[in-house]
């Protein structure tokens, strides 16, 4: 049986191998992506995305729980920020979820954001789709925690969750352009605490301002993760909002949306690829850069010059 055939039958030894692969963008994994493909599709992916310090990592532990208790299996990608040392995750998400751990029906990864910004790992997506091929219900992507950078997320998943908590500057963290645009669910977590009906009542005035969401109006629950309450309100919101999306074709816009960025992605690195040490050699391409650097040269005129001699443009 090979490594395709074993993550697709469930086997956690070849999909956590299969994960290695595609983080050290191993030769093996770009045929192995291809052969589970078809595979895919079925998974309900649900990012969760937020400030530091809001709980994320408790409230995705939470809610895979709950889904648990309905019998579904939960994969959890947890995206963390690079050890400049190791180029490996320095926050240990597995630590905080470590009762799940050992759940046969759960499948967390923690993975190093590696210098990608956005808030997501460069093979978040790729993951995602091995995650899907296993047969996982449901996906939960909790991003990084950078902020105003993590409006990349919602190119991933299908619903996206906001987390704010009362008392640490959430009102202005809100106002921060893409964080508003990317929320289809807004979360007050922590909402035992003093303040929460007012970070309630803030989120509510600055969605009255942004007009991305159409006719989709966001919810906002107020959850304590920590003590498992709001979930099942958190998780009818979310199966409210996966009913909006099938209803309104908006499920396959957001599907098409991260198709496109995939191949596109994808395109732009073969196109480097192709460039550097194909069509041009690396001392060339460095010599380009001094060029650039001491100001002999400009990036657009450089672009302009490879794009002309790989391809033959005119």
């Amino acid at each position: 049986m090979g490594l395709s055939e074993e993550i697709t039958s469930g086997r956690y030894r070849a999909l956590a191998k299969a994960v290695s692969l595609v983080e050290r963008d191993d030769a093996a994994a770009a045929r192995l992506l291809a052969d589970i493909y078809p595979q895919t599709g079925r998974a309900r992916i649900i990012g969760i995305t937020g400030s530091p310090g809001a709980g994320k990592s408790t409230l995705v532990a939470s809610l895979a729980k709950h889904y648990r208790r309905q019998g579904k299996r939960v994969g959890i990608i947890a995206v963390d920020p690079t050890s400049p040392f190791t180029g490996g995750a320095i926050l240990g998400d597995r630590i905080r979820m470590a009762d799940l751990y050992t759940d046969r029906g759960v499948f967390i990864r923690s993975m190093a954001t590696r210098g990608f910004l956005g808030g997501l790992a460069k093979a978040t997506n790729d993951v995602v789709d091995l995650l899907d091929a296993a047969g996982f219900d449901v996906v939960l992507v909790e991003t990084v925690g950078v902020g105003q950078d993590e409006v990349e997320v919602i190119r991933t998943v299908q619903t996206n969750m906001v987390v704010l908590v009362p008392g640490m500057g959430d009102d202005i963290q809100a106002i921060k352009a893409g964080i508003m645009e990317i929320g289809d669910i807004f979360v007050v977590n922590k909402a035992d605490r003093p303040g929460a009906d007012k970070t309630v009542t803030e989120v509510t005035m600055m969605m009255s301002l942004v007009e991305e969401h159409g006719d989709w109006i966001p919810p906002i629950v107020k959850t304590v993760a920590s003590k498992n309450e709001g979930i099942e309100d958190l998780d009818a919101a979310i199966e409210k909002h996966y009913g909006y999306l099938a209803e309104s074709g908006e499920l396959d816009r957001r599907n098409r949306e991260r198709v496109r960025i995939r191949i596109e992605t994808q395109l732009k690195e073969k196109f480097m690829q192709h460039v550097i040490g194909g069509a041009m050699s690396r001392e060339a391409y460095e010599s380009m850069l001094d060029d650039v650097l001491r100001k002999r040269n400009n990036p657009h005129d450089a672009a302009d010059a490879v794009l002309s001699a790989t391809i033959r443009v005119p």
